[in-house]
């Protein structure tokens, strides 16, 4: 309950306006006259992509999409439940979707993913075959899908996650059924389906030189010697904050040097929730560094990250407590990772400064107390959190606040916001209030942010 005194005269309205710090970053309007990644990456010779849901691409997501990214993985619409969920009955909706948002915008198409042991369909899954048999599913599989974006597609992971992390293969249904050579013949398949596309074997834990990569390695050599149509390999970087291989650069480099393609494929950081300001630093020095490593090598082709935005991740349905892993916050507000990936381009976006404001006013005044009230308000930009604190000058004392959490110690008062008002978008306002006691003088404070 807001008590307040009745009967009194109130003071003049007063005003204190300051800019928001630390916790600023803009919104996608705010950084609407930076260079987009997408040109940044292509004046390197590189792409910067993103794994999409076709069902999303409109609004800000596919407007975010299209102009930010120059390349297009669809997260599931390619895999083999989606696309032939009943034998014989296939579902292109969503992949033509994709491909045509990619047309439109000018956007590569990765295709993913072809053979893999996860994301099957039950009829498949849980089918008595025989070798015979297995090979030719896949065989038709295969053929199928590249077939039918022929001439479409800039590359495809046509086998996905084959070993396991100590170097060995996977069981799978695909090793057991058919042996190891069912990448060889995976491989060739997809190439007679579509010479044009590049072919990838495509991992995770590769990114660094471990046993895992190195069995890798000694695939792609092996298959390069027999003659196997390899054109890359697909490192896929679901990393954890501060934790990018030291190795990493060396590792790319090491299967450039076999003469393929390297492409960062899957890229996202994930940290334990919630976010501060010490973790999104730390994140965008991450993003930075697998940024750093692929520009340093010519052959490194570019950098997809696995969903651009927070609300678009799967981060948090597998990895309990974490989250926070893209460049984007759930808002589509640009967090530090975005201008570290920019950076690492070669651009030089900054976020703006000045495009949030918070206003100290006091609302009503009597002889021992008062009401007072911050409206933190954007322009131009948009808050995900926020902080405000201030110093009094006159002894004053808070008794009371609603809508945020406030704390002082001494003549410092500093407000959190509350769980349900965070958020702050673009063009938007939030407001929070609160009841002091005073004496003798009653000065408006400077207000700041951080």
């Amino acid at each position: 309950m807001r008590s307040r005194r009745s009967g009194l005269s109130p003071a003049s309205l007063l005003t204190g306006i300051a800019t928001l710090g630390a916790l600023l970053v803009s919104a996608p309007a705010a950084h609407a006259a930076d260079t987009p990644l997408r040109d940044l990456a292509s004046a390197k010779g590189k792409v910067i992509g993103t794994a999409v849901t076709g069902s999303k691409l409109t609004g800000t997501y596919g407007d975010t999409a299209g102009a930010q990214f120059n390349s297009l993985t669809p997260g599931n619409a390619m895999k083999w439940e989606s696309v032939e969920p009943s034998r014989g009955t296939y579902n292109w909706a969503e992949a033509d979707q994709i491909v045509a948002f990619a047309q439109a915008h000018n956007q590569q198409v990765r295709g993913h993913t072809l053979v893999w042991h996860s994301q099957n369909p039950g009829w498949l899954a849980n089918g008595s075959w025989t070798p015979a048999q297995l090979s030719t599913l896949l065989q038709d599989h295969i053929g199928t899908e590249v077939t039918r974006y022929k001439g479409k597609l800039a590359a495809w992971d046509v086998v996905n996650e084959p070993f396991n992390e100590d170097g060995t293969y996977r069981s799978t249904l695909w090793y057991n059924g058919l042996g190891a050579d069912y990448i060889a013949q995976a491989l060739t398949w997809a190439r007679a389906a579509d010479p044009s596309a590049k072919l990838y074997i495509n991992d995770y834990n590769v990114e660094g030189v471990n046993a895992k990569s190195t069995a890798l390695y000694n695939l792609v050599k092996s298959l390069k010697e027999r003659g196997v149509p390899i054109d890359g390999v697909g490192l896929q970087a679901h990393l954890i904050l501060g934790q990018v291989p030291a190795t990493f650069q060396q590792n790319i480099q090491r299967f450039a040097d076999l003469g393929v393609d390297v492409a960062i494929t899957e890229l996202d950081i994930r940290m334990q929730l919630p976010s501060t300001d010490a973790k999104l630093t730390q994140q965008a020095a991450d993003y930075k560094a697998v940024l750093d490593a692929c520009v340093a090598v010519t052959r490194c082709t570019g950098v997809t990250v696995w969903g651009f935005t927070d609300s678009d991740s799967w981060i948090p349905d597998v990895f309990t407590g974490y989250g926070a892993a893209t460049p984007y916050d759930e808002n589509y507000v640009p967090k530090p990772a975005y201008y570290a990936i920019a950076t690492a381009l070669g651009g030089t976006s900054t976020p703006p400064t000045g495009a949030c404001s918070a206003t100290y006013s006091i609302t009503n005044q009597w002889n021992t107390g008062f009401t007072g009230q911050v409206r933190i308000a954007c322009s131009g930009a948009a808050l995900s959190s926020w902080r405000v604190s201030w110093t009094y000058g006159a002894g004053q004392q808070i008794t009371q606040a609603w809508n945020a959490t406030c704390t002082q110690t001494g003549a410092v008062v500093s407000c959190l916001n509350a769980s349900y008002n965070g958020t702050v978008a673009n063009g938007g306002s939030v407001t929070f209030g609160f009841n002091a006691a005073w004496s003798g003088s009653n000065p408006v404070p400077t207000v700041t942010l951080g």
